[in-house]
């Protein structure tokens, strides 16, 4: 599994030299992405750079966990009315469908709502600092951090698996 580690720079040029410096060091392009205010996006970082994953994984969960909740709670209702004959199967079909639907409901949302590493750091964005996102294992995340330190990359407290692995 892999883990996402965030670091931030004060400007484009910087995160230029730090992403070069990530390429040096073997790390692959797709394991870096950047992250700045939209007007900096849009002007002066390469879409393959981008982060643009949203909170799909996070919005997934809530609708699943959503809709599930309201799907037993529809089919507990319906098995207490007798006329409607539903049986604790039909409960429990109800359960999944719900589940379902909140689901798919969830991460078409959650591809509206920012990410994580931007909602954590929203201030630093407002700041205009580009943040560098390097996604890697273990020993790939220790030649990044090496890779890092000679330039103007400064860690951020942020260390989570990523929701792609």
């Amino acid at each position: 599994m892999k883990t996402r580690h965030v670091f931030t720079t004060p400007d484009v040029r910087a995160a230029e030299v730090a992403v070069n410096a990530l390429r040096r060091a073997g790390i692959p392009t797709e394991d870096i992405s950047l992250i700045a205010s939209d007007e900096i996006e849009q002007q002066a970082i390469p879409d393959d750079l981008q982060e643009t994953s949203g909170d799909f994984a996070g919005g997934g969960v809530k609708g699943l966990v959503g809709g599930g909740a309201s799907g037993l709670l529809a089919g507990i209702v319906a098995v207490t009315i007798a006329p409607l004959g539903l049986t604790l199967a039909g409960v429990a079909a109800m359960t999944l469908v719900g589940a379902a639907v909140g689901g798919w409901m969830g991460m078409l949302t959650g591809t509206e709502e920012p990410d994580t590493v931007r909602r954590t750091f929203e201030d630093e964005i407002a700041a205009g600092h580009v943040l560098l996102v390097v996604d890697g294992k273990g020993d790939m995340l220790a030649r990044a951090h090496a890779a890092l330190v000679a330039t103007a990359a400064t860690p951020l407290p942020f260390n989570k698996p990523t929701a792609t692995t």
